[in-house]
């Protein structure tokens, strides 16, 4: 019996075949949208998954302002941090959050799904979020993925 045809292949950098990917983000749910794109980012689609590198794909998300929120949730969602100065705590609704900083929505719900570590830095820079339908990534030549449809 041939004991290398066993053999369990762990990705590498200069092995992993990064793509760009197009998420059109109008329409669909928050929760849902970021969780398929932090699948895509980190890799767990692919067959040559490996848990500790960079393996996934380039993700550009447009029309980021347009996600929906079910429910009540555009203004009982509140996003909360610290300044560090005593009394420093502030929070902002979701539509306050969507007016001033668009993009933040998705970045922030994308983000809490990676990993908290360097890694999950290392892929958070390759998620570009934009507002409208226009990103200037063609010379990638992006494919286009209905999120939907993704398995």
């Amino acid at each position: 019996m041939n004991t290398l045809s066993y053999k369990t292949v762990s990705a590498n950098k200069a092995t992993a075949k990064k793509e760009w990917v197009v998420v059109d983000a109008e329409g669909q749910p928050l929760g849902r949208l970021a969780s398929v794109v932090a699948k895509i980012l980190r890799g767990k689609h692919k067959t040559n998954f490996t848990p500790h590198v960079d393996c996934g794909d380039n993700v550009i998300v447009l029309n980021a302002g347009k996600v929906s929120l079910s429910g009540n949730k555009w203004a009982d969602k509140t996003y909360i941090w610290h300044t560090g100065y005593p009394g420093g705590q502030k929070s902002v609704t979701a539509t306050e959050l969507v007016k001033k900083h668009p993009l933040r929505l998705v970045e922030k719900s994308v983000k809490g799904m990676l990993p908290k570590n360097k890694l999950g830095t290392q892929l958070y820079k390759n998620l570009y979020v934009y507002e409208g339908a226009e990103h200037k990534h063609e010379a990638q030549q992006p494919k286009v993925i209905n999120i939907n449809e993704f398995k």
